[in-house]
Order: structure tokens, then sequence, then C-alpha cells
């Protein structure tokens, strides 16, 4: 007992020493790491460190060591990582009292893995050693093989070593430096990686469960929800540095953009996964025209950073923006009664919180530990494992409402089938009473047919006279018409008032053609079947279609068929009071038209050799000769 207090006491003096020449040299102003077994972790953030921002980039490492350099190395301690500029460059100090007597191998680790570029220069017996770090170089550069970078401490000889870094990043770097001993950098990063196995084990399981389901049941949901537990794999890997280990090694360049896209993945499975999930098309039209229209904004900013401008595809404090209204938006359809999304709501909550905390980490908001840093991926977990049991219970769910739907029919059936029954019995009574109805009403019928009969014989015997009565009309017409077109002065007007249009003109010809019976040129058929136009006839044999103008002088040409008639009729009467211009504005026809066609009325005049023939001589003429026409 009496040894333990010696030994303890022993250990307090040196405890108390340590502490005491350190915060010494603290006090002098030259804040030094004093290596201590006793001691095996210190974390420093950069608001406890030696650094000299420099601004213009262009400090040289023979320029920061000089002795006249040293009082610009300072502690700041409102300095953070919202402080960081990616423009300037910053020149860090670490002084460490060595200890030759130590048992312990000792190291200097930098926690942030998007660190670009480090330039390490570590005291050497020949002056002092440039060893390059950062996320721009390939991971089989870096002296271990872990996802941070490490630098090791030489302490063979006693006195204080002064290291330099030189760091530059094109994002805001979290400038953090542990000094511990190689054992407890061998446990911390043993239980690390084993927590990291862990994670991404979980995520496997879950991403190949929903895969399984989605084979099963074809739901885009759970494809979503696939893609989405990816993306955050594959931004929790770039995040933390085990992708760049085990994925692109040898792709350095990968690290500047990697986390920026798998951010953009997370946040648009999120956004389609959600709208899927709870419905929101139908259930809330509102948060799904808000979500969507966030995706296709979010989408323009990252291809934007893609392309243009890379500082885009950093995490923002706007990415928390998607998650925030999806958590809104499932609480709405929440408190409207869709059970489904009382999971999903927790999910979100939880993930929320962890995205908020982390957020809060990263502006140096609250303080820096090792569960805050890792909240997100606490948050991550915790929420895809309730997504899952979200999934699960909403089939449940959904099976539940199912089975109560089908009972309920069920009832309804039956009582369906009771009222049919009854509903049937009071036909059958209905259509007996009709059918004696109806009976009673077929026999009036009968009679009013009888009487119906006897009118229809009337009605034939007056339309026969009516047929007469008609066609001796239609003569008279006929003839007044042949005498006004015989006329030798009828002027337009009165030319109008026979063939105000096309129809009448091929009316007129259809009763010249075949007002005496059909003929088929083409067979010599008596009979026609329909035709697919007004006005033509069609052989009822042999199928040939003949229109009213076909072997007249009217067919193939390219002006009104009523203005033809009126050329046509000016030719025969001989009427020379139009010249050609006069003509073309009455008719408002071309010149070269009118004249082409009174020419071809003309030389079928000359041809037929009998000058006084009249209108529709003529045009039984053309009739008779076809071959004079062109058909």
């Amino acid at each position: 007992m009496k040894v333990f207090h010696s030994y303890w006491m022993i250990g307090a003096a040196l405890l108390f020493f340590s502490l005491n020449s350190q915060a010494q040299l603290k006090s002098e102003g030259n804040f030094t790491f004093a290596i201590n077994d006793q001691l095996e972790e210190r974390i420093y953030a950069i608001d406890q460190l030696q650094f000299v921002e420099d601004s213009s980039d262009s400090l040289s490492f023979e320029e920061v060591v000089h002795p006249d350099f040293q009082d610009r190395f300072r502690i700041d301690p409102d300095f953070s990582k919202n402080n960081f500029s990616t423009s300037h460059s910053y020149w860090v100090k670490v002084s460490l009292l060595k200890q030759p007597e130590s048992d312990k191998n000792w190291i200097l680790e930098f926690y942030d893995q998007t660190i670009d570029r480090i330039e390490a220069y570590i005291p050497s017996p020949t002056g002092y050693q440039r060893i390059l770090l950062g996320d721009q170089q390939v991971f089989a550069a870096r002296l271990f093989a872990h996802k941070n970078f490490e630098i090791p401490v030489s302490n063979t000889t006693a006195g204080v070593d002064h290291y330099y870094f030189k760091i530059k990043s094109s994002q805001k770097a979290d400038i953090r430096i542990a000094f511990r001993s190689v054992n407890r950098f061998v446990f911390y990063a043993l239980n690390e990686y084993f927590l990291y196995g862990i994670f991404y084990g979980m995520i496997l399981i879950i991403t190949l469960y929903n895969l399984l389901i989605y084979g099963a049941i074809r739901e885009m949901k759970y494809l979503y929800y696939v893609f989405y537990l990816v993306s955050v794999a594959g931004f929790a890997m770039a995040l933390d540095g085990v992708g760049f280990q085990y994925l692109w090694p040898n792709h350095p360049s990968w690290n500047t953009f990697a986390t920026g896209v798998f951010a953009f993945s997370i946040i648009s499975f999120s956004i389609l996964f959600s709208v899927r999930f709870l419905n929101l098309k139908h259930r809330h039209r509102v948060f799904h025209r808000i979500l969507i229209g966030f995706l296709i904004l979010r989408s323009v900013v990252f291809l934007a950073g893609l392309w243009f401008f890379p500082r885009l595809l950093e995490i923002q404090v706007y990415d928390a923006i998607p998650f925030s209204l999806i958590l809104i938006a499932s609480i709405q359809v929440l408190v409207k009664g869709y059970k489904v999304a009382r999971l999903f709501v927790a999910a979100y909550t939880i993930l929320f919180i962890g995205l908020m905390l982390k957020v809060l980490v990263q502006m140096a908001v609250i303080p820096h530990s090792t569960v805050l840093y890792y909240s997100l991926h606490i948050a991550f977990l915790v929420e895809m494992l309730l997504l899952t049991l979200a999934l699960g219970d909403r089939v449940k769910i959904l099976k539940e409402t199912k089975d109560q739907a089908l009972r309920r029919s069920l009832r309804q059936s039956e009582t369906n089938a009771k009222l049919k029954d009854k509903i049937n019995e009071e036909l059958e009574q209905k259509v007996a009473e009709r059918t004696q109805e109806l009976e009673t009403k077929n026999r009036l019928l009968e009679e009013y047919n009888k009487k119906i009969l006897e009118k229809d014989e009337e009605i034939k015997r007056f339309n026969a006279l009516l047929d007469k009565d008609i066609w001796k009309l239609k003569s008279q017409v006929k003839e007044s018409m042949q005498a006004r077109i015989t006329n030798k002065r009828m002027n337009l007007a009165e030319f109008k008032l026979i063939f105000p249009d096309a129809s009448a003109c091929l009316r007129y010809l259809d009763e010249i053609k075949w007002g005496k019976g059909y003929s088929c040129k083409s067979c010599g058929h008596h009979r026609e079947s329909k035709a697919p136009k007004l006005f033509n006839r069609r052989c009822g044999r042999c199928g040939h279609t003949e229109s009213p103008t076909a072997n007249t002088v009217f067919h193939g040409i390219r002006i009104p068929l009523e203005k033809a008639f009126f050329i046509a009729y000016l030719v025969i009467s001989d009427q020379e009071d139009y010249t050609l211009e006069q003509l073309s504005q009455l008719l408002d026809l071309r010149i070269n038209a009118i004249s082409s066609f009174r020419i071809k009325v003309r030389q079928l005049l000359q041809s037929s050799g009998n000058s006084s023939l009249v209108w529709e001589d003529l045009l039984l003429e053309q009739r008779n000769e076809g071959a004079l026409m062109p058909g």
C-alpha cells in the first residue's frame, strides 16, 4: 500500500511539473506541444494554433522560417472555419518540446480530409524536409495509409522542434491538428474503421433489401430509395475520405466535386422518394409543386457549379431547405390523417436535427466534438432504418386498409344480394302488369296500322300526281332557262341569277349530260353506283368515274366554273362588248387566263363546223364528240 502511495505521489508530481512547464511555454507566447507519456492525445483547432494568413499567397518557406518573421505567428481565438479564405494560404507553426526518454512514438494528424494541399516542412538533421499532402495528391503518396493526413514526429534528441505547414484549399478547410501517440492513433483508427464498416454495411444491407422488394413489386418509390441510399453512402465516403482511399485513390481530381455531386444526388432522390411515398401530387399539391420547383432550381445550380463555378458544389446552408420542406410536408400529410407518414416524420425529424448539428459544427457556432462531428452519419443511419420501417409500415397499413375495404365490400355484397332479390320480385310483378298493358296496346297498334296503310296508299296516289306536276314544272323552267341563255344581251348580273355558283353550273351540266339516262363512256353500262363526289357518276360494272365537266370545254380549267360559264356564254353569243382588261376587272381574273379560255372555246366552235349552234347544242356536241376534247 505504501509503495502504491509513493508511485501515486511521484506521478502527481510529474504531471504537475509537465502541466506547469507547458503553461510556462504558453504564457511566454510560444505555444509548444510537450511530449508527455501520460497524455496520449491532444487536439487543437485553428483558434488555438499559431498561424499567419498569407493573403497574397507569395510567402516562401525561407521567408517564413527566418527569425525576424517568427513574431508574426500569433494565436487568434476569434478565427474559425468560416473565416477561412480559399484565395489565401495559411502558414501554421507547431513547436514541439521533445522528450527522448519517452517510451512512445508520436504523430501529428490533420482531421480535415478535404484540404487540397498541405506543404509540410519537417525538421531533420540536415535542415527541413518538404512533404506534400492533401486530397490533390494520389493516395499512395501518403506516409500513412489512412484517410487523414499524418506526420511522424522525431523524438531522438532533446530540445524544441518547429514544424511548418502551408495550407491552401479550394473549399473552406477545418484546420484542426491532433498530437497523439501512435498507440492512441492505432486504437482510434481501428475503432473508427470498425464503426465505418458497421455504418456502410448497414447501408449495403438496407439497399439490397429494398432492391429485392423493388424487384418483387416494381414500385418506383423503392428504386428511388435505393438510389437515395447509394447517394448517402457515396456522400459519407467522400466526406470521410474513405472513398478516396478505396474507390478512386489514383484520381485525386474527383475529390474536388465528389461531395457536391453526391449531395445533389441525395437531395434529388430524397425529393423524388418523398413525393412518391407521401403521394403529394394528390394529398398536398402545393408542397408537390414547391419540391419539384426546388429540385429544378437545385439542378440548375448544380450544373452551373459543375461547368462554371466549382464553389457552388460546396455544401451550403440552403441544402437544408429541401429536408425542411419534406419534413413540413410529411407533418401536413400526417395531420390530414395519412397514417403511413408517421414513421416518415420521425425519420426526417432525426435527419433534420443531425443535419442542423452538422451545419452548426461546420460554422463553428457550437464547439467541435466527436459525436457532433459524426452527427450526420448517426442521423442518416437512424433515418434509413426508420424509412425502411416506414416502407414496411406503409405496406401493413395499406394491407389493413385493403382488408377493411374487402370486409365492407363483402357486407355490401350481401346487402346488395338481398336488395336484388327484393327488386327482382317487384320487377316480376311489374312485368306481369306491363305485359297485360302491352297486349292491350298491341291490339290498338294493329288497328292504327291498318289505318296508316290506308293513308299510305292515299299518299302514294297524291305523290304520283305531284310527280307529274313537278315534271311539267321542270320542263317549263328548262325552257325558260334556255330562252334566257340564248338571249344575246345578258349581262353578268343577269347571268348570275341563272348560274350563281359552281354547284349550279355542275347541276346544269349533270342535267345536260345524263338527264335522259346514264351511259358509261368506258363500257356502255347504264347502271351507276355511288360516286365519291357530288354530281359525279360511277359505273356499276367497271367502276369508271366521270365528272359533269368531263368531255366538255370546262374540263381541267383553273378558273372558277361559274366565271368560265360566263366567258363561254360571251363567246357563243358573239358579244365583243368587253375587252380583256374589262373582263379581268369584272371577273377578278388574270388576262392570260381569260384569253386562253376564250381561245379554247372559239377553237371548239370552229371544229364543230356549225356556227349556228346554240349554248346547249354546243355542250351536247362536246358530249357526243368527246374525241375533240381531252378527257
